[in-house]
């Protein structure tokens, strides 16, 4: 039986020596749900060096929604390139002003119901953004807490959103906050989808990994 809180202490200390995923990054800076959004949205498929350059780029010209207004959609894809997708980025961010003006009175809502209704934001995003910027409790489920769980043996299924609610589901309440960010990390510097780094794991010897190249593991790579 996987004892998912000793797994998720270990991982804590293991994120404790390691670069700090952005999102949380901006979250110990700015502790603004707005930044947090915004960096979140830009993240999306798109390697932390690169998202924390963008960020520190476009924060030096924005602070609230309103900011985006003065800017135009091609202003906004030269500050925010090369992330991934920079273009449709663009287009969400130039949109989300007008969004939270006539849905939310100007706030960034806390509920995932509600801020899945953002322009550019997606369950993923939605539950980072509760869990980072108000402190929630949610769910979050990128590619390397689904990829993470499912190979060392916590659940079994076959896409992130299986992923999340099976977590849901099994995962105790009080150890949601930090999963994300523990695997996230993990999975960042040690637990990569190919190759992964067993010899210096601090988990390996709970891990109910068998062989990385089987077709299952391959899927969620």
């Amino acid at each position: 039986m996987i004892d998912i809180r000793k797994i998720y202490n270990i991982l804590g200390e293991h994120f404790k020596t390691v670069q700090t995923p952005i999102i949380d990054l901006i979250k110990a800076q700015t502790d603004d749900p707005f930044k947090i959004l915004v960096g979140t949205i830009l993240s999306a498929r798109t390697k932390d060096e690169t998202t924390s350059q963008v960020v520190s780029r476009l924060f030096s010209k924005i602070n609230t929604p309103q900011d985006l207004d003065n800017l135009s959609v091609e202003e906004i894809e030269k500050l925010i390139y090369p992330v991934g997708f920079y273009h449709n980025k663009a287009l969400h961010l130039k949109k989300l002003p007008s969004v939270l003006h006539e849905k939310f009175n100007n706030l960034i809502p806390e509920e995932i119901d509600d801020l899945i209704q953002l322009p550019g934001v997606g369950r993923k995003t939605a539950n980072l953004v509760r869990t980072l910027a108000f402190e929630k409790p949610a769910m979050c489920v990128d590619v390397h807490v689904h990829r993470i769980s499912n190979r060392f043996g916590y659940i079994k299924t076959n896409t992130p959103f299986e992923s999340e609610m099976a977590l849901r589901n099994k995962l105790p309440q009080d150890l949601w906050s930090n999963y994300n960010s523990y695997l996230v990390s993990f999975g960042q510097h040690l637990c990569k989808p190919i190759n992964p780094r067993c010899d210096l794991c601090p988990i390996y010897s709970e891990c109910k990994r068998i062989n990385v190249t089987t077709k299952y593991e391959r899927k969620m790579v």
